[in-house]
């Protein structure tokens, strides 16, 4: 069969290259267009300061105050009069009190019983360990000598048991320990000298109070005097 057209002829032959130049061309314009810059004409604005010649102010009238001048000082008199002084003083005469190598003392004659000599009773400290009597707790009364230190330790344990009372805040903050107080037992039979060493103030204070109210007791003696004893305990704080 004959073929009618001439494939030189084909419009669609090279159709995809015209399409690639058309595209870079296209490309390269919107290239350049987006490259261009433009710049204005820079103008200058020129300010002028007008300063004008009427510089006047409107001073304002004021009034001046004269105040008269402070009158003059008196004059002095012309002539002075001297008056004699006619009254008579009468001077003070102060003796020495000090006493001089050639002063004489007179002898006194002093008696043995005209001089009164008090005594002082000195107070005396004796340890609980070795002290011949211990101090006697109410209730230990009637117990024998032999068994009065182990009735006082007794008595004391019950004593901390019955008045103690947890702190609150310690409680609620988790704080335990062992606090060791010491305190000493005077020639009265009362608690005094109270010290107090632990973990925190909140127990220090609490195992202060249970000590400060202990009652009063029968003093400890040494060689039948009553005398101050020492004494010291561990209160122990645990939470459950």
């Amino acid at each position: 069969m004959q073929v009618k057209k001439n494939p030189k002829a084909d419009l669609n032959r090279n159709s995809g290259l015209y399409f690639v130049m058309g595209l870079t061309l296209v490309l390269f314009l919107t290239w350049r267009a987006l490259e261009y810059k433009s710049y204005e004409d820079n103008q200058e604005d020129i300010v002028q300061l007008v300063v004008g010649d009427n510089l006047d102010e409107d001073v304002p009238v004021t009034e001046t105050i004269r105040t008269a001048p402070p009158p003059p000082p008196p004059a002095a008199p012309e002539v002075i009069e001297v008056i004699e002084d006619t009254e008579e003083i009468e001077e003070t005469v102060i003796e020495s009190t000090e006493i001089s190598q050639e002063t004489v003392v007179d002898d006194v004659d002093l008696n043995a019983s005209d001089i009164d000599v008090e005594e002082e009773e000195e107070e005396i400290t004796v340890p609980f360990a070795i002290i011949e009597t211990v101090p006697i707790f109410p209730g230990c009364e009637s117990v024998s000598k032999a068994e009065q230190r182990a009735c006082f330790q007794e008595k004391m344990q019950e004593h901390i048991i019955k008045n103690f009372n947890y702190p609150k805040t310690a409680e609620e903050l988790g704080i335990q320990g062992r606090v060791f107080v010491q305190f000493v037992i005077g020639t009265d039979g009362y608690v005094t000298e109270i010290k107090t060493r632990g973990p925190d103030l909140l127990l220090e204070k609490e195992a202060k109070r249970i000590i400060a109210s202990l009652p009063k007791m029968i003093p400890g003696q040494q060689r039948k005097r009553p005398v101050r004893v020492p004494y010291s305990i561990p209160v122990n704080f645990k939470l459950l």
